[in-house]
């Protein structure tokens, strides 16, 4: 578990490098797709989204999100994203998630604690890292 700080742009810049995007999201699926398939069924996807947390806080106090809301959060997500209606979420379908992360995660800066190392946020701050370290070993 870790904590990053990330905006929409982070997730975007992690998006847009073809090549590390794609790496990502073949090692989430080979994590995730239990059955090898190639896709991401609701239950795989739901093992992915369980790695966010939904906390809120008000004046101080943790609120959890009761489970009913997130059962019923993650069927949103699902159902919007499978623009295919296949029952199955796909790598191009994955890629619109992520850009609908980076939607709303807009352009202020945002601490986040990713439980999952591998997780396709997690590439996302480990990519931007990289670009702002710049060039290492050379000599």
């Amino acid at each position: 578990m870790g904590v990053v700080i990330l905006d929409g742009s982070t997730v975007r810049s992690f998006v847009a490098d073809e090549a590390a995007f794609a790496r990502g999201v073949d090692e989430r699926f080979a994590a995730l797709d239990l059955n090898g398939d190639g896709v991401l069924s609701r239950a795989e996807l739901r093992r992915a989204l369980e790695t966010f947390r939904l906390f809120e806080t008000h004046f101080g106090a943790d609120v959890i999100t009761p489970p009913a809301e997130v059962s019923a959060l993650y069927d949103s997500i699902f159902e919007q994203f499978d623009t295919d209606h296949s029952g199955t979420i796909d790598r191009e379908e994955m890629k619109r998630i992520m850009l609908a992360i980076a939607d709303g995660l807009g352009s202020s800066p945002v601490q986040m604690v990713v439980e999952d190392q591998d997780s396709l946020l997690q590439k996302a701050v480990d990519l931007e890292a990289e670009k702002l370290a710049g060039p290492t070993g050379s000599g």
